[in-house]
Formats: structure tokens, C-alpha cells, sequence
């Protein structure tokens, strides 16, 4: 039995373990989770993941893990190389440090501002199977968070190729991830960013981030 990755293409969440998957060359099958059906909340799935959400990779022996935490540290600990996670225990702080700076401060303010604006998020404010009713301060809160989070982060890059340690990490994973995924919000880096420009700039290239 191979690894089985559970996947839907447009959303953030799974292309942070796409990427992993794909910079340490993992084989895997695919499932895709349709999730503008709401596939994610039938039956079928939520024998898979009783969460309701993607990713989930389910492992050779059926365990299944449905959050990107536990698949990098399975992936980083069954496919040490290349470390994504750091080598040295000082790097391997710094990418946990900023990786999780990014996932709070960039993506979990994203979709705090989309999940609690759109009209087809009305009652799905958080992912998951049960249902929360939008809170509009709280798009405006997300909204001013990232703002936030792009000045850091463009401050963090100065004279830096990449942003946690002096290679592609997580960190820059989930950071891309997150600034990529900021257009459907209209709220991308704005010109004085220019070293989040940059940065990005010089990612454009690399395979993983155009899978």
C-alpha cells in the first residue's frame, strides 16, 4: 500500500503538503476532494478524515493524518532529505519559528478576512463539519492582520534569499503559499514590499510551486 494523498487543487492547505511532497520526491497516489461540491463533508470522506477537511495523507499501514503539522513531521522524519525542516537544532527552530509566524500572521489571516465575507462561505465561517456564521469584524481584523504580516515579512527578507535559514524551508513554503493565496482577497504585497517581490520572483521557477 502507497502513501494516498487527499487533495483539491485550488485551495491553500493541501498545496503547502503538495509542495513538501514534491521538493523531497515522495511516490504517492492522489485523491482529489472536490471541495466546491462540498465533497469534504459526505460520508465517503469523513471515513477517511472525521474533519472534514484537506489535506490528509494516509499512510501504508491506514493511518491517516489531516493536518500539515503531522504530515511535514512524518515526511521530514521518513524522508529526511532534503531537510525542509532545518539541520542544525538553531535552524530547526528558525523554520518552525517563522513557518508558524506565516501560518498565523499570513494564512490563518486570510482566511479569517475571505471565510467571513463570502457569500458562499454564509455558515462556514471555520472549515470542518460543523457549521459558524460569519463575524464581519472579523474580515476586517484579518484584513489588517496581513497587512501586518507583509511588513514583517518583507523586513524579515531583507538581504535574505530565503526567509527562515540560508535555504527553501518550510517557512518559504508556507509563506508562498500564503502569498499567493492572498489574491482572492485582493489584498496581494503591495510595490514598497520589494523584497517580498523579489523573493517571490526568484521562486518562480522552482517545480514544486507550479504543480
Amino acid at each position: 500500500m502507497s502513501l494516498t494523498f487527499y487533495d483539491f487543487p485550488m485551495a491553500p492547505s493541501p498545496r503547502r503538503a503538495r509542495i513538501l511532497l514534491a521538493e523531497k520526491n515522495v511516490p504517492h497516489d492522489t485523491v482529489l476532494v472536490d471541495l466546491r461540491t462540498e465533497e469534504q463533508l459526505g460520508d465517503e470522506y469523513k471515513k477517511i478524515n472525521p474533519f472534514c477537511t484537506v489535506p490528509a495523507l494516509q499512510l501504508e499501514d491506514g493511518t491517516v493524518l489531516t493536518e500539515n503539522h503531522g504530515i511535514t513531521a512524518y515526511l521530514e522524519a521518513a524522508y529526511p532529505e532534503p531537510p525542509m525542516m532545518g539541520s542544525t537544532p538553531a535552524e530547526k527552530g528558525l523554520v518552525a519559528n517563522w513557518s508558524i509566524k506565516a501560518e498565523l500572521e499570513g494564512l490563518w489571516a486570510i482566511a479569517e478576512a475571505l471565510r467571513n465575507s463570502a457569500p458562499a462561505m454564509k455558515d462556514r465561517a471555520v472549515t470542518g463539519p460543523n457549521n459558524y456564521a460569519q463575524i464581519p469584524e472579523l474580515a476586517e481584523r484579518g484584513r489588517a492582520r496581513l497587512a501586518v504580516f507583509y511588513d514583517v515579512l518583507n523586513e524579515r527578507l531583507e538581504g535574505r534569499d530565503y526567509i527562515a535559514i540560508d535555504t527553501f524551508s518550510m517557512a518559504d513554503i508556507t509563506a508562498v503559499v500564503a502569498v499567493d493565496f492572498s489574491r482572492v482577497i485582493k489584498q496581494t504585497p503591495g510595490e514598497h514590499h520589494t523584497n517580498i517581490l523579489r523573493w517571490r520572483e526568484s521562486l518562480r521557477d522552482r517545480p514544486s510551486l507550479n504543480l
